[in-house]
C-alpha cells in the first residue's frame, strides 16, 4: 500500500485524502517538520492560498526539507496553489517558494471567485477529464524539461516534469480518479 503525505496546513487537503483512500492508498497529514520523518512514497500539495501556505512552510521549518525531498525525486501532485508553490517563477511577483518546477505561473489567471468554472479537456496519456477551476492560476511558460499535459482555451493548465505533476485545476473535487491514479503510479 502506498503512503502519501498530504500537506495539511491550509486548503482542500481532505478532498485529496478521500481521493487517495478511494484508490487504496494510505494518506497522512503533514502539519509540522517531524511529519516529514515518516516513511512515505509521494506528496500532495493541495489548493488553498499559496502565500499563506508558503509562509507557513517557512515558519514551520518545512520548506527546505520539502524542497530537498522533491529535488531528490519524491513524486508530487500539486493542484492550484500547490502549482504556485512548485513554480520556478510567478509572473509579476518576486516570490518563489519550493521552486522545483521549471515553469512560470500567473496567479488568478481566470479572475476572481466569480471567474471559477468547470471544463472537460484532454490530459495527455489519460484522455478527457473533468477540470474544476477556482480562482485558478495558469502556466504561462513551461520551461526546460516540463511537458505540457493539458490546455484549456489555449492556456496551459497542467505540466509534468520528472516526477512532478502540477495542475491549475482541482481533480480532488471531481469523482474521476484517473489523475490521482497516474500520480500513484509515479509513487509506485
Amino acid at each position: 500500500m502506498r503512503r502519501i503525505g498530504v500537506l495539511a496546513l491550509h486548503g482542500a487537503f481532505i478532498e485529496h485524502e478521500h481521493a487517495l483512500s478511494d484508490l487504496g492508498a494510505q494518506a497522512f497529514e503533514i502539519r509540522e517538520r517531524g511529519d516529514l520523518d515518516r516513511s512515505f512514497d509521494g506528496l500532495v500539495l493541495p489548493s488553498g492560498e499559496s502565500t499563506v501556505q508558503g509562509k507557513l512552510l517557512c515558519d514551520l521549518g518545512i520548506m527546505e526539507p520539502l524542497r530537498a525531498l522533491i529535488k531528490g525525486g519524491m513524486p508530487v501532485l500539486a493542484t492550484c496553489a500547490g502549482l504556485i508553490l512548485l513554480a520556478g517563477s510567478i509572473d509579476g511577483d518576486q516570490a518563489r517558494w519550493i521552486a522545483t518546477l521549471p515553469s512560470t505561473v500567473r496567479r488568478n489567471a481566470y479572475g476572481r471567485q466569480l471567474g471559477s468554472f468547470h471544463a472537460e479537456a484532454d490530459y495527455e496519456g489519460i484522455g478527457v477529464v473533468p477540470m474544476t477551476f477556482i480562482r485558478a492560476p495558469c502556466i504561462v511558460k513551461a520551461g526546460k524539461g516540463a511537458k505540457v499535459a493539458a490546455t484549456v482555451d489555449g492556456r496551459i493548465v497542467a505540466v509534468e516534469c520528472g516526477r512532478q505533476m502540477a495542475l491549475a485545476f482541482h481533480p480532488e473535487l471531481d469523482q474521476d480518479r484517473r489523475i490521482h491514479e497516474r500520480f500513484l503510479a509515479l509513487a509506485a
